[in-house]
């Protein structure tokens, strides 16, 4: 057997007995052989302080095992409330970002990676907004235009000094921060702001309705250091205007008070190239023989720096693409009209143009060739700024746009236009930063399930490879958790969730789905290539066709959380019509499927959030390559027995077993220990295999919220997802007693709030959102490694989402479980 290594960004994968999978390739082969290019990414959070060796190396073998081949790290503040926190008394106050210390973990992470054969790399800096940090001084950060002015009368000679503008010292930037030095979420005060200026011109504009651009008089030349003006004034009254230009002030955020700078102005050569050379050189000194292996790219994030109005080049950048000199036309910024209304828009139209050119090419420019050079990567979600998207998208190697879960919805934020510029520009890979949270939505609450709608309509959306909003770096020994978390933000994809272990079932299916849908090319959009009918009040379905060489592909996913059947039409005819299944693997003819007039026609029935792939690559009469669907009728045999559930008494479960004869929701119990319990419960039951049966499945029924099942000691895998049920295999049943055993999972919610019923052990402070608190200092307990004082409290966590009254949600198996056969 010929074993044929796939190479995508430097990771190597091994794949018996086919050639090199790409995306031209038979879908089939994609599907069963995913290559790494499918395989997902997380944005991982280094969360302050909080970091260690050992933890980092467990994060990535745990990603590794799960199937992820993709980490970008993220240097944050100790806790998001959204803004920088602190907690106090830190295990470890050394590691501060982009300081030794914390090189030294940056480093041990690629160390790590190269191993693993992961890919590996971060954001430019501390934070995760935008470009910037310590190094950059007030001459180098994103400056705005600033003005004084004086009326005066004409006719005579005038002589004073025009005052030097002065601005709002505090900074001038989208969203406030937490300052330590005063305890208030602001926008602080920036010194430099009072301290840093530069004048740009002076100009005199006569006091009538819309002046002519030729009446305005330059006096830039004319005002002396200390702002004196000599000028003999003409007739009538003028308006002298001062100009200059100060820093915004705006802040790197949320990153450690220690660590948080200025944004770099994006429009100077001379500030872009500090910033970005200073970040290379960073990374050269530290992991320099690990580019490429083991440190692989940098990151920028979407865009929240605010909009500058000024750069130091500004007035020669605007001659050269313009074709005329700004200067007369500043008293537009300042609010007066020059010439008439169309004129002076003009003017604002051009100055706008001039920014979004600079921000091209100046900044992603440099951006671009400069870690090209280096051999790094440049990823990016470019929006949110002062730019044409389209534009900058192909400077951009690897471009990630976002969607949000709110409400447990599909949640997209500007991406519908990223991937009309990314496909505008050729490129086919479409990643996201994918099921970002917020509070309301992802409080250890989030599970598969209701995590799937939302990803597959992302994919019907047109994105193509997820990297997950957030993976949180857990520093500490397993047996605190949650552990760590980001604060108030992300879906809790943590190696210390409750249903971590069924984490590759989740990742084999979005590998499967990312793999065809990096396959071929996006189909043109023709009338009536798909459409569909739903029975009423049923599915809610969305689609996406890909094809190649004549072979076509439609992803179907109900996006909804009903079941239902569809009619279905696909605009392709004359070849077998497939059904593939990306959660099972299974791969079968649609033997029902009927072609007419062009087109072909099938009705299926879908689960709640169930998904599937039409598949068509065969002519209608050659041979069948696939099993055809039968539809016959299943028969039903309840497990009647009673059942035996294990609970473990680290999380204060009940020691002994627990015997049940009917199922029921764990938080109907008077128990406390079932009752506030979060984790893996193992239900054990016994049943008969129905005679004569050839194919059989285990129905679960309704389950809260995932399980592992196991039959005569053969495991045969996770149930994540409706329909709820898993096949059994021939061969591995008995006629009389068989074992189950159904291993089944909730959330962390239940036993966070069973733990607010106990007094507690830990100080806390609000979050900034009024969205659940954060840890105000580590306890000594904690620090020492002691028992906890509280002995009811079994969770440790940097951020509470509840109280004592939050409600609890359904946990269990609810069944009714039975085997269906035929």
């Amino acid at each position: 057997m010929k074993v044929f290594i796939i190479s995508f960004l430097g990771i190597s994968l091994a794949v018996p007995g086919i050639g090199q999978p790409s995306r031209f390739d038979d879908p089939g082969i994609l599907f069963t052989h995913p290559p790494a290019a499918a395989k997902p990414g997380v944005l991982w959070m280094w969360m302050g302080a909080n970091l260690s060796k050992k933890g980092i190396t467990r994060d990535l073998e745990a990603l590794k095992r799960a199937g992820f081949n993709r980490t970008t790290m993220f240097s944050l503040a100790d806790i998001t409330t959204p803004w920088a926190g602190e907690i106090q008394n830190s295990p470890t106050p050394e590691l501060i970002s982009w300081t030794e210390p914390w090189w030294d973990m940056l480093r041990h992470a690629a160390l790590e990676s190269k191993r693993l054969g992961m890919d590996f790399g971060t954001f430019n800096g501390p934070s995760y907004e935008s470009s910037g940090g310590k190094w950059i001084t007030p001459e180098l950060a994103m400056q705005e235009l600033c003005w004084s002015k004086v009326l005066v009368n004409g006719g005579a000679a005038i002589d004073l000094v025009l005052p030097k503008p002065t601005v709002d010292p505090r900074a001038n930037e989208y969203f406030p921060v937490y300052n330590p030095e005063t305890g208030l979420v602001e926008k602080p005060v920036i010194p430099e702001r009072s301290t840093f200026y530069r004048d740009v011109a002076v100009v005199a504009v006569p006091a009538e309705r819309m002046p002519a651009a030729d009446r305005i008089v330059d006096l830039t030349g004319s005002m002396q250091a200390d702002g004196r003006v000599h000028w003999q004034a003409p007739e009538g009254k003028w308006t002298l205007y001062r100009f200059g230009h100060t820093l915004m002030g705006g802040l790197i955020q949320p990153a450690q008070w220690q660590a948080a700078g200025f944004e770099c102005d994006k429009m100077s050569q001379a500030a872009v190239d500090f910033h970005i050379d200073h970040v290379i050189s960073e990374i050269k000194r530290h992991v320099g023989d690990l580019i490429g292996t083991g440190f692989t790219h940098v990151h920028f994030d979407s865009y929240e720096a605010g909009n500058p109005t000024w750069t130091p080049l500004m007035r020669e950048a605007f001659v050269q693409r313009r074709g005329y000199d700004l200067l007369k036309w500043l008293p537009v910024i300042a609010g007066d009209a020059i010439g008439s209304a169309k004129d002076s828009a003009r003017f604002m139209q051009d100055f706008d143009a001039t920014i979004k050119d600079l921000y091209r090419d100046v900044y992603f420019t440099t951006l671009r060739r400069k870690l090209e050079k280096a051999g790094l990567r440049f990823l990016c979600e470019p929006y949110g700024g002062p730019w044409r998207q389209h534009e900058i998208m192909p400077l951009v190697q690897d471009v990630m746009t976002e969607f949000w879960t709110h409400g447990g919805k599909y949640a997209p934020y500007e991406l519908d236009s990223t991937v009309a510029a990314l496909r505008k520009s050729g490129q086919n890979i479409i990643e996201a930063e994918a099921f970002t949270g917020a509070p309301a939505d992802s409080k250890w609450s989030e599970t598969p399930a209701w995590l799937k709608p939302i990803g597959d309509a992302a994919f019907c959306a047109g994105v193509n490879r997820l990297v997950l909003h957030r993976f949180v770096q857990q520093p500490w020994d397993v047996k605190y958790k949650p552990g760590a978390t980001m604060g108030q933000w992300g879906t809790h994809f943590d190696r210390t969730q409750t249903w971590w272990n069924a984490m590759p079932s989740l990742v084999q299916y979005w590998q499967r789905c990312q793999a065809l849908l990096q396959w071929g090319f996006i189909a043109p959009s023709v009338k009536d290539d798909f459409s569909m009918v739903p029975d009423a009040d049923s599915v809610d379905l969305h689609a996406i066709h890909r094809q190649y060489q004549g072979n076509h592909l439609w992803f179907v996913a109900n996006t909804s959380h009903r079941s239902g059947y569809a009619d279905i039409s696909l605009g392709v005819s004359g070849l077998q019509a497939e059904l593939w299944d990306p959660v099972t693997g299974e791969m079968r003819l649609l033997g029902e499927a009927q072609a007419r007039n062009g087109k072909t026609s099938v009705r299926i029935f879908f689960n709640d959030a169930q998904s599937f792939f039409l598949v068509f690559r065969k002519p209608l009469h050659a041979a069948a390559p696939l099993p055809v669907k039968i539809d016959l009728p299943m028969h039903h045999r309840a497990i009647t027995r009673p059942w035996k559930l294990q609970f473990d008494p680290k999380w204060g479960g009940p020691v002994k077993p627990v015997l049940l004869t009917t199922l029921a929701d764990w938080t109907k119990q008077a128990d406390k220990g079932i009752k506030y319990y979060s984790g893996t419960v193992v239900y054990s039951n016994r049943f008969d295999k129905p005679a004569g049966a050839k194919e059989l499945r285990l129905e679960l029924g309704e389950v809260h919220n995932l399980a592992e099942v196991v039959v005569n000691d053969v495991n045969l895998g996770f149930v994540w997802c409706a329909p709820w049920s898993i096949r059994i295999p021939p061969g591995i049943l008995t006629g009389k007693d068989n074992r189950v055993e159904i291993r089944v999972t909730n959330t962390w919610a239940n036993r966070l709030i069973g733990d607010e019923q106990e007094p507690d052990d830990c100080e806390w402070l609000p979050g900034h959102m009024e969205s659940g608190n954060f840890l105000k200092a580590f306890p000594d307990w904690f620090l020492k490694g002691q028992p906890r004082p509280s002995k009811g409290r079994y969770c440790f966590t940097t951020w509470n989402y509840f109280t004592k009254e939050s409600p609890l949600l359904p946990a269990g198996l609810i069944g009714p479980v039975g085997i269906s056969f035929r």
